[in-house]
């Protein structure tokens, strides 16, 4: 097993303006992929929803059934009959099916910077880097199969632009190697994501606690890309120290989609956006103690109290003396020292219980 890259600690980037890090809620990225189903007004109704959800980028794949594999009906080139949604298919019709064209990637972008998202893409061949290059994209996701792809990850890290590196299937050796790469160009804009490489995937193999190791490791940011069904997963990854979230989105599952299973609805996005700026909020700091918005409950803590009203001479009893709330009197526990005593003057029901009434 290679040993994890060491390079100086990056805790936050930053992509088209917007600070990816601790210090910031969550980068939310709304990948469209192939659910557009073959219409670019779909694709456009898409980016619309990501944007009123508010989604911080809307992403897309770059790439043509020629450009990520060829037209072969052999074993190799099928998905296991078992595949969670795509079972036998050929590799080559899923991928006509799915692809976004290329000429649809302007109109989907100007409009995306139209109504504030940012856009970017998936790039899985030299082409699409630079044909996405020709748009000024702000930065590159690379995708969980292409990890492996060093040479394409050190051509989209040349660009100098933040690259997002999904890790599914990969090793602890092919990340290291995929992050030196990255790094090799003097690219430092570098972040990982976690990632479970099924469809959907079981909550239960989201492995939430690999995050901070992830960290740590590779001393880059880390976030998720998320295949469960939900957003429970994804709010929780906050608390584990992820900074971005990336989830598949559709307008509707019923309407179908190559991704639309495990796709967001347009609801379930904008709960995904305000659950996880929540999360982040209540991280809050490593301390313990009294908050600031706490003060005035410290006011009604229970302390003792005078509850009857008591002569001067008589006896401190459980039936005079009471741990009450509010707190202007002495400790609770103080009441074994108190019990017996003596009033030094008549105290009215109602007084805290001070040092000197005895």
């Amino acid at each position: 097993m290679s040993t994890p890259v060491e390079t100086p600690a990056t805790t936050s980037l930053t992509i088209g303006g917007v600070p990816v890090g601790p210090d910031a809620p969550p980068f939310i990225i709304a990948e469209m992929s192939g659910n557009h189903d073959g219409s670019l007004d779909k694709a456009l109704e898409i980016v619309r929803m990501a944007a009123e959800a508010g989604a911080h980028a809307i992403k897309l794949q770059t790439y043509t059934a020629d450009t990520i594999t060829i037209d072969v009906d052999k074993p190799e080139f099928r998905l296991s009959e078992d595949h969670e949604l795509w079972g036998s298919r050929r590799l080559y019709e899923l991928y006509e099916e799915a692809h976004t064209p290329w000429e649809w990637h302007e109109p989907i972008f100007d409009l995306a910077r139209e109504l504030g998202l940012l856009a970017f893409s998936s790039p899985f061949d030299p082409t699409a880097v630079e044909f996405l290059e020709s748009l000024d994209v702000p930065a590159y996701k690379i995708a969980s199969s292409e990890i492996v792809d060093l040479p394409l990850i050190r051509l989209a890290a040349r660009t100098g632009k933040p690259l997002i590196i999904s890790t599914g299937m990969a090793s602890v050796g092919e990340i290291a190697a995929a992050v030196e790469a990255a790094h090799s160009t003097g690219n430092r804009q570098v972040m990982l994501l976690s990632c479970t490489v099924s469809y959907p995937a079981d909550p239960a193999s989201s492995n939430l606690r690999g995050i901070p190791v992830m960290r740590e490791a590779f001393g880059v940011p880390v976030g998720l890309s998320d295949h469960t069904m939900g957003i429970g997963a994804a709010v929780a990854s906050v608390a584990f120290g992820s900074v971005l979230v990336e989830k598949h989105v559709t307008m509707s599952r019923e309407e179908g989609g190559v991704d639309s299973a495990f796709s967001l609805e347009p609801d379930e996005l904008a709960a995904l956006v305000r659950e996880t700026k929540v999360a982040w909020q209540a991280l809050g700091e490593p301390r313990i103690g009294a908050r600031e918005a706490e003060r005035e409950g410290l006011r009604f803590r229970r302390s003792l109290f005078v509850v009857e009203d008591v002569k001067a001479g008589d006896p401190v009893t459980a039936a005079n003396v009471r741990s009450i709330r509010p707190a202007n009197g002495l400790a609770p526990d103080a009441f074994s020292l108190v019990e017996s005593k003596r009033f030094t003057r008549d105290v009215e029901r109602g007084t805290p219980m001070s040092w000197d009434l005895v």
